[in-house]
């Protein structure tokens, strides 16, 4: 199954992300986006998914590359 990977750390929080795959990304209240319903590791969020809906496009969206779709 897909995972969608997000490098909380490298996130600057514009938004790009949320404007394009609201279905998974949401911005915080800390400034960064935030992969809905995640699993935390100690750097990263991570989703495993049946179907990557717009992840791709939001992982193509990202101009720091921290959302990565495996």
């Amino acid at each position: 199954m897909p995972k969608i990977i997000h490098e909380l750390e490298k996130c600057i929080g514009c938004g790009a992300c949320a404007a394009v795959c609201s279905d998974f990304f949401e911005l915080g209240n800390d400034g960064k986006a935030h992969l809905k319903g995640s699993k935390k590791t100690s750097k990263n969020e991570e989703l495993t998914v049946k179907d990557v809906k717009c992840a791709k496009d939001a992982e193509g969206t990202c101009p720091v590359q921290c959302i990565h779709v495996k």
